[in-house]
């Protein structure tokens, strides 16, 4: 067996370079690579493009990247409660591809399947479609999407084990399983990493072959972007 574990995120994140393409998992808050973006600020990477659902809020998340200007080009499907992410798309210092977030889950699963592009009515008559082919379908146009190709991929996951299976908790289980399988390299952060064998194949999400490094993070804050409470 291959024994995926890496000490830290320093570690794993080793090959990061300038230019390259990013897939990082959660929504909104929920589900977070938190030790991986940490390491990619203190890594100091430039010019980077970020496939993430939004860019977390102005000081957490992907905010830490945008605060020292590392990321040329976000790939969301919402701007969210990032006030920096808005200044910077809306003053052009940001490269922003706002797409549907089905169309945004599909090109990560159409990934990690092999599937080079896909068509989707999703988008079709709007901003969305600008450029892009279109075929009917049924009577129905659709337009062509194309599978994302990203370098790396920082996921987080609940448990997993030295051969890099996975299992997501929660609503920790969202676009995480989806780019899990789609990065050239994959990196997990974990919660508890246990010996292989240890999973119940059952149980399992996403099988360590999509795997290529996982670690043990540290110091999780789990922020909820919005926290409403009912009065007592």
């Amino acid at each position: 067996m291959i024994k995926k574990v890496v000490k830290n995120a320093e570690i794993a994140i080793k090959g990061i370079e300038d230019n390259m393409t990013l897939m990082l998992g959660g929504f909104g808050l929920s589900g977070i690579p938190e030790n991986s973006i940490a390491a990619l600020r203190k890594s100091a990477a430039t010019n980077l493009t970020c496939i993430s659902n939004n860019a977390g809020v102005d000081d957490f998340g992907l905010g830490l990247l945008l605060q020292t200007r590392q990321i040329k080009k976000m790939i969301s499907s919402y701007v969210g409660e990032n006030d920096l992410f808005e200044k910077l798309m809306l003053s052009g210092e940001l490269e922003v591809d706002l797409i549907p977030q089905g169309s945004l889950a599909e090109r990560c699963r159409a990934a990690g399947a092999g599937i080079p592009a896909f068509f989707t009515p999703a988008g079709y008559g709007t901003e969305v479609a600008e450029g892009k082919e279109v075929r009917e379908f049924n009577g129905k146009p659709h337009i062509l999407e194309h599978a994302f190709n990203a370098d790396f991929a920082f996921v987080k996951a609940w448990k997993g084990d030295e051969a890099g299976n996975l299992i997501f908790k929660g609503t920790s289980r969202n676009f995480n399983p989806l780019m899990a399988m789609a990065g050239k390299i994959t990196v997990a952060e974990v919660e508890e990493l246990v010996p292989a064998g240890e999973l119940n194949p059952n149980e399992v999400h996403t099988p360590g072959i999509f795997v290529q490094r996982i670690f043990k993070g540290a110091h999780y804050e789990k922020r909820i972007e919005q926290r409403t409470v009912r009065q007592r």
